[in-house]
């Protein structure tokens, strides 16, 4: 009778768990931007500099709109999926935004964090920093793409260590997300 029980309810769980991530694979929000236009190159006060790139390493100003209801808190990343890892590139990782918060002016994205919203945290990204760092595709390479996500969350703090990686903070963000928007934007050297 136990095992039935339990039978039944994880699988009461696991169909609430799909329902839930389907429908926020629907929801989407809008996400635009002053500095990165959709489907155009990233201007050069965004790109990294290091790794033989000589841009400003500015993050992108970001504005979202069309929150769904039980929205607590936000995140934003920054994702390459044509870097040759194997596994892309995160190039930022802000999260713990205040559900109030509808924009994060350009810049917003350094190590000390100071024009975050309060309460946010940034995730150390691919390049080793707590911070945004930006485009910088090896040379001679087709444009890659940067995917700019912001994520709608149903919790005030994202259930993860302080120190965790970007990946099990894209695994947390993806399951748990109540809508989803995307920009995408491009660059090569």
């Amino acid at each position: 009778m136990r095992s039935n029980l339990y039978a039944m309810t994880a699988g009461v769980l696991l169909a609430s768990s799909v329902a839930m991530a389907a429908q926020a694979q629907d929801a989407e929000l809008t996400v635009s931007s002053t500095t990165w236009s959709a489907g155009e190159t990233v201007p050069m006060r965004s790109v990294y500099d290091g790794f033989g790139c000589t841009g400003g390493n500015r993050s992108p100003q970001l504005s979202w709109s069309e929150l769904p209801e039980g929205t607590q808190s936000l995140a934003v990343t920054i994702y390459d999926p044509d870097a040759p890892t194997g596994s892309g590139w995160w190039h930022w990782i802000a999260y713990n935004i205040p559900a109030d918060t509808t924009a994060i002016e350009e810049g917003a994205g350094t190590a000390e964090g100071d024009a975050l919203p309060e309460g946010a945290l940034q995730a150390r990204n691919d390049f080793g920093a707590h911070a945004y760092g930006g485009p910088c595709p090896p040379e001679g390479h087709d444009p890659h793409r940067y995917q700019v996500r912001v994520f709608a969350l149903p919790m005030e703090s994202l259930p993860v260590p302080e120190d965790a990686s970007a990946a099990l903070i894209g695994f947390q963000l993806n399951a748990k997300a109540l809508a989803v928007g995307t920009l995408e934007a491009t660059f090569a050297r």
